[in-house]
């Protein structure tokens, strides 16, 4: 994965392709550190949970952006956000996502919001990189609170 970013910067580059070049740096940036910290090469996997965190910081960004009336540093986040997003795997529907939750649930034999953490950890397993994390949270809290 490392190596198609690599060359999606150099394709960039040829295209002049600003946003996307300045992006796909700090990414390879971030990837660096991150192999420094850990003291090897990544596998996808940790690239891509690099490639979330950067997702998730640029829809925080662009949302304080916008709320401050910068709506020009508020869609330079949002084009940032694209070139990210791209990166990730295809992002499982709402749908497949409650379905996931509701046998999670019934696996856990969870009964109240007191099992929350049980069934977002073995949710957040099955979905790596497939589901956001806020998204998970939202439905486990919905479907455990509307069984107590």
């Amino acid at each position: 994965m490392i190596g198609k970013i690599q060359n999606d910067l150099k394709n960039a580059q040829f295209a002049r392709d600003e946003v996307k070049v300045s992006t796909l740096r700090l990414l390879l940036s971030e990837v660096r550190n991150a192999e420094i910290n850990k003291g090897g090469s990544l596998s996808d996997e940790d690239v891509i949970s690099l490639v979330q965190k950067e997702v998730k910081k640029r829809k925080e960004a662009a949302l304080g952006f916008r709320q401050g009336g910068r709506e020009g540093s508020a869609k330079r986040e949002e084009a940032e956000l694209k070139v990210l997003e791209s990166y990730l795997p295809a992002q499982l529907s709402n749908e497949e996502l409650t379905k996931i939750v509701e046998e999670t649930i019934s696996e856990v034999g969870a009964s109240s919001t007191l099992d929350i953490g049980k069934v977002m950890g073995m949710v957040m397993s099955k979905v790596a990189g497939k589901a956001d994390g806020g998204s998970v949270s939202q439905i486990v809290k919905e479907k455990l609170s509307n069984k107590s």
